[in-house]
This record gives structure tokens, sequence and C-alpha cells, in this order.
């Protein structure tokens, strides 16, 4: 939900997004596919490149896995 970012907080909009959705991936929230950029982008107020940052992040910490045109894949 939009409360749990902070624009105030010290850490950036797009660590606080990969944050929310690592907790959701381990906490089994998740399951399967991630929600769309567009929807994670109205269901939080943030931009594209926010969401795009966040998932880059959770792509290289290995939770998710973008496969072109069908979707971002939790993996863990």
């Amino acid at each position: 939900m939009a409360e749990d970012l902070d624009p105030d907080a010290p850490e950036p909009l797009y660590e606080q997004l990969a944050a929310i959705l690592r907790a959701d991936i381990d906490g089994k929230k998740v399951i399967g596919r991630l929600p769309t950029e567009a929807d994670l982008m109205h269901q939080y107020g943030v931009s594209r490149g926010t969401v795009r940052r966040s998932i880059k992040i959770l792509t290289d910490e290995g939770y998710v896995r973008i496969s072109r045109g069908r979707g971002t894949f939790v993996v863990k």
C-alpha cells in the first residue's frame, strides 16, 4: 500500500518498494507472477522508473526473473 512508502525516509523509494515486495514474496503473499509495472505504479503511487529499479534489485538478488512478454515471476 502507498502508506508503506515514506518519501521522507533516508532510503530511496525504490529500495523501500523492493523491501516491501521481498517481504511479500518471503511471506508468500506474492507467488507465481508479480503484478504488472502499471499495477505496482498505481498501487504504490510511484513512477515506472521506481518500479523498474525495485524489480532490478529483486532480480539481482535472485527473488524474481523477468520473462519478456510474459511478466516477472517469483523464483524463491
